[in-house]
């Protein structure tokens, strides 16, 4: 006679294996990225979702415009992820006052960012995977902090747009990537997260290197813009890599830090 015990736990398996993964909607593409990462693949995502590349197959369901909120409601997500930075509060009431569940993240920290990773395992069908992902980024993050350390900070500009200027101040992502790089953000003490400058006003503070998101040829670009009254490097960092407060910030760190040390 089989062993009722023993029948109880394959029925439990059975079960956990074949339940239905949760429905999780992303909408921003740094949260879709951190959904891959934790290993979740999203039911829907927002526009410009593009890595990894099997989110480009992915249903879209926001935009710049705004939140597709009948359609999110039609998809019975688990779990909606959000962010303050580029989702509108008014559609995001609209979706908890129909019951849909909105979880808020906002990480300003690498330490922020690895942690929202790992807390995803609550929906992820591979929680393990959240886990060693978060995991992961800190131990990278631990790494570039104790090769860089002990170097004098270089005085740097982080530069988005032209006309008009902005800059990225003390809580933002990019400004946790330029400290452990041992940069010095010359905007760090601004009231607001991403001030608008003026060139008089950078040029007031002397930056030794300019941090852009984008490419070689858009760096000459740049380096002209600035010239003659400031002839510094201009560093051009991959764009999505800076840009989205993400996984991959950790590859715009270490791409930062190789060119504002290169002697290490």
């Amino acid at each position: 006679m089989a062993n009722p015990r023993w029948l109880l736990g394959l029925l439990l398996l059975c079960s956990s294996l074949f339940a239905a993964a949760p429905r999780v909607i992303t909408l921003s593409p740094h949260l879709t990225e951190m959904a891959f990462a934790a290993g979740i693949t999203p039911v829907a995502v927002s526009a410009w979702s593009d890595y990894p590349p099997a989110a480009q197959a992915l249903e879209q369901v926001a935009n710049w415009q705004g939140v597709n909120v009948e359609r999110i409601l039609a998809l019975k997500p688990d779990v909606v992820l959000a962010w303050r930075g580029g989702n509108p509060q008014r559609q995001i009431d609209q979706l908890r006052q129909f019951g849909v569940n909105v979880v808020w993240i906002d990480p300003d920290s690498l330490e922020q960012m690895a942690d929202a990773v790992a807390s995803l395992q609550r929906w992820s069908p591979q929680p393990q995977q959240a886990i060693d992902a978060a995991q992961q980024l800190k131990r990278q993050a631990n790494a570039l902090r104790a090769r860089y350390a002990a170097l004098p900070p270089v005085p740097v500009f982080l530069q988005f747009g032209q006309q008009p200027l902005f800059t990225a101040a003390r809580n933002t992502l990019q400004n946790s990537i330029i400290t452990l790089c041992a940069g010095k953000n010359i905007f760090a003490d601004s009231r607001v997260s991403w001030p608008q400058v003026s060139r008089e006003q950078v040029l007031m503070r002397h930056p030794q290197a300019i941090i852009i998101g984008g490419s070689a040829a858009q760096a000459q670009n740049v380096a002209r813009f600035w010239q003659p009254q400031l002839n510094v490097p201009v560093i051009a960092i991959n764009d999505d890599w800076l840009s989205r407060p993400g996984p991959r910030m950790l590859l715009a760190a270490k791409q930062l830090c190789a060119a504002l040390h290169p002697e290490q």
